[in-house]
């Protein structure tokens, strides 16, 4: 009885321990990276449980046209108070693309920005 007991505990952290190294993987290998411009719309924290930093950056062609949007994610807290401050500002981010995050605890978006800089012309 004790035989089938263990055998189940190792397969459970097995189990674990794969879905751990999935998740890290996920995190710190990107699938993409890159720089956007444009007016930094809207930035906020929200989520039910898991809370976290997310934000809209209004993307444009040229004068005129309908701008498209780019939605992202911020899990450095440092990049926090630049994004606040900037609200409303043109500005350029550089975001990673992380596919495959198993929830969005980690943000409800793919792109991550990991960096801030002002738009000069």
């Amino acid at each position: 009885m004790k035989k089938p007991l263990t055998l189940l505990v190792k397969i459970f952290v097995l189990a674990m321990l794969g879905f751990a190294a999935y998740v890290w993987l996920a995190l710190h290998w990107s699938y993409s990276s890159g720089e956007r411009a444009g007016l930094l719309q809207k930035f906020s924290r929200k989520g039910w449980i898991c809370k976290t930093w997310e934000g809209e950056l209004l993307l444009t062609s040229m004068p005129g046209a309908i701008p498209e949007k780019f939605e992202f994610s911020v899990r450095d807290e440092g990049l926090v108070d630049e994004l606040q401050r900037n609200a409303g500002r043109k500005v350029i981010l550089g975001y990673e693309q992380h596919k495959g995050l198993p929830s969005t605890c980690f943000g409800d978006t793919e792109y991550f920005v990991n960096r801030v800089s002002m738009f000069t012309e």
